[in-house]
């Protein structure tokens, strides 16, 4: 079997004195799109954090492409080619849309292609063409987001990492941002960690899935199994399997192979 592009290994983060994530383990094969799922506080931003270099995990190797990256400067991270789309959009509100795009790809070097990936991002998100000179605070919630992943786009990213796109938007912007999360794999062959809430939205992209809780991975098989599966019907879908009784009981199985 090939290697994952990116391999984290019990890998322990923490805030202070809080331990956020405890041995967490995970791959991600290049080309494919895997989710990592979890309730709030379980500690799925922490995962992207630590491999993007905001946050060094106390414990454990990240691996990409081949070489270690825990404890490595967010910049240098994004120069190996993995670009970080944070939770809450984090657009420059004071620049137009147009600046914060170039803002994407200021690692970059081949000023050529810039330009045509400015029109190549537009293709995913014609809105940003027709706001370009519009101030991105000016925005709606859903425009932002469409900003701030067509910036990560812009740096032309072998990994792409999303935190929470569907945070605050309504169910017709959750469907159009997952489409064109999911065109972007497909027809760009971006490799994509996902971390969502939406268990639907993102179990129906993703290859892979891993489930979270407490900071501890409790769960993982492919997309399509886990959306079958009884607990993340009940807990994450609100379907409940009358069959189902008593206290949540996980059991990690590994069937990525």
């Amino acid at each position: 079997m090939p290697e994952p592009l990116l391999r984290l290994t019990n890998i322990e983060a923490s805030y202070g004195p809080i331990v956020a994530i405890r041995g967490v383990s995970l791959e991600v094969p290049e080309g494919k799109t895997v989710a990592v799922l979890g309730a709030n506080g379980a500690g799925k931003t922490t995962v992207l954090k630590t491999i993007s270099g905001v946050l060094d995990p106390s414990k454990g190797t990240i691996v990409f492409a081949g070489g270690e990256i825990q404890r490595t400067a967010p910049d240098r991270v994004a120069r190996l080619g993995i670009a970080h789309v944070p939770e809450g959009r984090e657009v420059f509100p004071y620049l137009t849309v147009d600046e914060n795009l170039r803002m994407g790809a200021y690692l970059r070097r081949d000023r050529d292609r810039v330009a045509e990936d400015l029109a190549r991002v537009c293709r995913y998100f014609p809105v940003l063409e027709e706001r370009h000179e519009q101030q991105a605070g000016s925005l709606s919630g859903g425009e932002q987001q469409m900003l701030a992943i067509a910036r990560a786009l812009m740096l032309r990213p072998r990994l792409l990492l999303l935190d929470e796109p569907s945070l605050g938007l309504s169910p017709l912007l959750v469907g159009e941002i997952f489409r064109i999360i999911q065109r972007v794999n497909r027809e760009e062959g971006t490799t994509i960690l996902l971390v969502e809430q939406n268990a639907r939205m993102a179990l129906g992209v993703a290859d892979y899935g891993y489930v979270l809780e407490v900071g501890r991975v409790v769960m993982e098989d492919t997309g399509s199994r886990l959306l079958e599966k009884d607990d993340v019907k009940e807990f994450y879908l609100g379907i409940k399997d009358s069959g189902v009784r008593g206290t949540r009981r996980w059991k990690r199985k590994k069937l990525w192979r």
